[in-house]
């Protein structure tokens, strides 16, 4: 059993709803975090302050995903077309990532975590390079939730990276290009590894999955909220995993009942 994130006495583990079927939790949730921006505007603060905030939803999700038993949680933190933000914004957001993890590795590492960061992390400020490194190897052989940080990610580049990869492989000889099955595809992913998602929930209302592990989330069910990322909570949390154990996921079969 996953053990919650520094825990305190003001924080002690929270126990798994009794709405919810402890044998029927997905092994693992993926998030898309919108709504930062919108969640500070309307409230008259700078965008700056909605990502604090996030961070702040993000820290209580990934606690209350290890406390709840869920095996794994991957966040998209930033992805490739982000860059394009103004240039203050996207300043201190690598800040941020790199206060932050700065900040909580040690609670990280006691509570047994086992973080990674996915994506094309060379084009990262070598200080949160070096700080992910660090974290990398810290975690690694823990045996809590595995707390993914899409960091730099597109899921389009990642899969160009996958096939450029096995090309290589192929034309050096290492393997037969008609051996390539999905499994060896997915050796190749930045999520080698790991299960797929089994639910992907985005918040803000927005119904698109934005370039976002286009690979691995093919048989995810999908929780969209209006809720903004800031305010995700635990009731937030709570009704997106009863409305995942809410559906039949057939995985394009049929059941007795279609």
């Amino acid at each position: 059993m996953s053990r919650a994130l520094a825990t305190t006495p003001s924080t002690p583990p929270q126990p798994l709803p009794s709405q919810l079927d402890g044998t029927r939790l997905p092994a693992h949730v993926a998030l898309i975090m919108d709504g930062n921006g919108r969640w500070a505007r309307q409230r008259g603060l700078p965008r700056v302050m909605g990502h604090r905030a996030g961070v702040e939803a993000l820290k209580r999700t990934l606690r209350l995903c290890s406390d709840w038993g869920i095996g794994a949680l991957t966040a998209y933190a930033f992805s490739t077309e982000n860059w394009t933000r103004p240039g203050e914004e996207v300043t201190f957001l690598m800040t941020l990532f790199e206060s932050v993890l700065a900040r909580e590795l040690e609670a990280l590492e006691r509570e047994q975590v086992r973080i990674r960061f996915l994506g094309d992390l060379e084009a990262l400020p070598s200080r949160l390079q070096d700080l992910i490194a660090a974290a990398t190897a810290r975690t690694a052989v823990n045996d809590g939730i595995h707390f993914n940080v899409c960091t730099n990610y597109g899921g389009r580049r990642e899969l160009v990276r996958a096939a450029r990869r096995l090309a290589q492989r192929a034309a050096a000889g290492e393997l037969d290009a008609a051996t390539i099955d999905e499994a060896l595809f997915a050796d190749e992913l930045f999520t080698a590894g790991e299960v797929d998602p089994d639910l992907l929930i985005r918040t803000s209302g927005e119904q698109r999955i934005s370039n976002f592990l286009l690979w691995q989330l093919a048989y995810a069910e999908l929780h969209i909220t209006e809720v903004l990322w800031p305010d995700f909570d635990q009731a937030a949390l709570l009704a997106a995993l009863l409305d995942y154990q809410g559906r039949t996921r057939r995985f394009g079969g049929i059941t007795a009942a279609s």
